[in-house]
């Protein structure tokens, strides 16, 4: 991948924001990420995605229809999902939701599917977890060839069958771009390049040229299955703020009840400063000023032969000002000073 063919983008899981001392509603919170993403096109940034989840504290639940909104008040930017739960979502409404965003953007929708780290869609949709590999299995075999295919026979264990079924609106010959999400399984590294589908790597935690392996995996796979080289991306959280101190001190202060509810739940580390700092130096937090981001998603983009980093950059109750700010940052410096640091040392793909 060419410096200049080099994607960043943005992901955003509709974190409740605040402007203020103010806490901004829901509805403030939807609207915040629409201005959000007509910021980004214009400064210059490649993808614009939005997540789903289902707790409180998120917006993005209707994913389709915000990505929908933001189509309407954007023209260039690409507009994806950070991740589509397919397992707990129909193939069938997933292909008209999303060709009509494809129709409506003129051409810009994409979308990251995951098995889901978060469960909460589980229950609330009447699945049952135990179902959890062969719901994603099965609807991934659907979903793909309602996208490649005219006209689909199928019939599976997980929904009633389609019968000669052709779809509309039609989506674009071949479907949209559709990467699969990976958060460290081999099982899935290889199901991505089974389909021929990219890879996008989420990293949240601890050095994340761990994943190098995993990218090796998927390289060797894909030749197997006799699909061409195809494109892995890096979504990992962090701020981009004018200095490093005040990038890391801005975040700590959101960040660190967040880890800390989350270690709670699943049994995540506790978020020490120290080691919160030593995820900013060599892990997987993106927290810095311009150059140092710049510099470290260039490394990374090497290390792991990325064509694509996404940055998530939203936490719970974090100002309005400082994420605009790291939106600015991200389009007007670092994404030109990385492109630059890989003109000097390409990514070797």
């Amino acid at each position: 991948m060419s410096a200049e063919g080099f994607e960043l983008g943005l992901n955003t899981f509709g974190e409740v924001a605040t402007d203020g001392d103010r806490v901004l509603s829901d509805a403030e919170t939807v609207r915040l990420i629409v201005e959000e993403a007509q910021l980004a096109e214009s400064v210059g940034l490649d993808v614009f995605s939005v997540g789903e989840h289902y707790r409180e504290g998120f917006t993005d639940s209707a994913t389709p229809v915000l990505l929908a909104a933001i189509a309407t008040a954007t023209e260039r930017i690409r507009l994806g999902t950070s991740v589509t739960v397919l397992s707990t979502n129909d193939p069938v409404r997933l292909y008209h939701e999303f060709s009509t965003l494809d129709a409506v953007s003129n051409g810009r929708a994409q979308l990251i599917l995951g098995r889901a780290s978060a469960t909460e869609s589980f229950p609330l949709f009447g699945y049952d977890l135990t179902d959890y590999e062969q719901l994603f299995e099965d609807k991934l075999e659907l979903f793909m060839r309602l996208q490649r295919e005219d006209s689909v026979t199928w019939s599976g264990t997980v929904r009633s069958p389609l019968i000669e079924q052709r779809l509309h609106p039609r989506m674009r010959p071949g479907g949209i771009p559709t990467w699969i999400g990976v958060g460290g399984s081999p099982n899935s590294v290889v199901r991505a390049a089974r389909y021929g589908l990219p890879l996008m790597l989420a990293i949240i935690g601890g050095r994340p040229q761990r994943f190098a392996g995993h990218v090796d995996l998927y390289h060797r796979a894909l030749e197997q299955f006799g699909h061409s080289a195809q494109p892995i991306g890096q979504h990992s959280l962090g701020l981009v703020a004018d200095t490093d101190e005040e990038a890391a001190e801005t975040w700590w202060r959101y960040w660190q009840p967040v880890v800390t509810q989350l270690a709670r739940e699943r049994g995540f580390y506790k978020p020490t400063r120290e080691r919160y700092e030593a995820e900013i130096d060599s892990g997987a937090l993106f927290v810095g000023s311009p150059e140092t981001v710049a510099q470290k998603i260039a490394t990374m983009a090497r290390d792991l032969r990325l064509s694509r980093f996404d940055l998530k950059y939203d936490v719970m109750h974090l100002p309005r000002r400082a994420r605009a700010r790291s939106i600015e940052l991200l389009g007007r410096e670092v994404a030109p000073r990385v492109r630059e640091l890989l003109t000097k040392e390409p990514t070797h793909v």
